[in-house]
């Protein structure tokens, strides 16, 4: 079944935030925009160097009403003992989710069986708790955080703008296209 335009199907998690540890469930997805990335393990090498790019975005996600999730086949004990120990993971202010079940890597499609970890996936997910975007990488390429702010941008005009839809490369601000019978063959 395709990803964009699922709805997050219900789970509960433990998680780790900000020095404590919470509940996650479907409902956290709800109410506002959220982009979760999965990565495979903590106390790895590219993961890192990733979530530490994310936190460095997670202000400007804020202002966009987002709020961010990382996943992991770790439980919410050992993002603790990596925050506490990783000057990088350390900077981390948004929520860790544990999946040592593999509960939400399954219902994202991003689990690897064989290894028992997740693909470097992307997701932006609705207000409504609805999957509008995906992005999966192999293991040894490193996501760029900044594009998650320019793709939730987009989603948002869309959203908010009914009839009009972003072309390639836009930026807030810029043109967008108004599909039509007139634009057929003109772009």
């Amino acid at each position: 079944m395709p990803l964009i335009g699922k709805q997050v199907e219900p789970f509960t998690l433990q998680a780790y935030k900000n020095g404590d540890f919470i509940e996650v469930t479907e409902e956290n997805f709800k109410g506002n925009w959220s982009v979760l990335c999965f990565y495979p393990a903590d106390f790895t090498f590219v993961c890192p160097t990733e979530l530490e790019d994310l936190q460095n975005q997670y202000p400007a996600l804020q202002e966009l009403g987002v709020e961010v999730f990382s996943a992991s086949r770790d439980s919410h004990f050992t993002h603790k003992a990596w925050h506490d120990t990783s000057e990088a993971i350390g900077k981390i202010t948004y929520t860790m989710i544990g999946d040592p079940a593999h509960v939400l890597s399954r219902q994202f499609d991003v689990l690897v069986e064989e290894l028992g970890q997740a693909d470097r996936g992307t997701f932006i997910i609705d207000p409504d708790g609805v999957i509008q975007a995906v992005e999966i990488n192999a293991d040894g390429i490193g996501r760029d955080a900044s594009t998650i702010v320019n793709k939730i941008k987009a989603a948002q005009y869309v959203r908010n703008n009914p009839g009009e839809v972003c072309p390639a490369k836009w930026q807030e601000g810029s043109e967008t296209l108004k599909p039509s019978l007139d634009l057929v063959g003109k772009i």
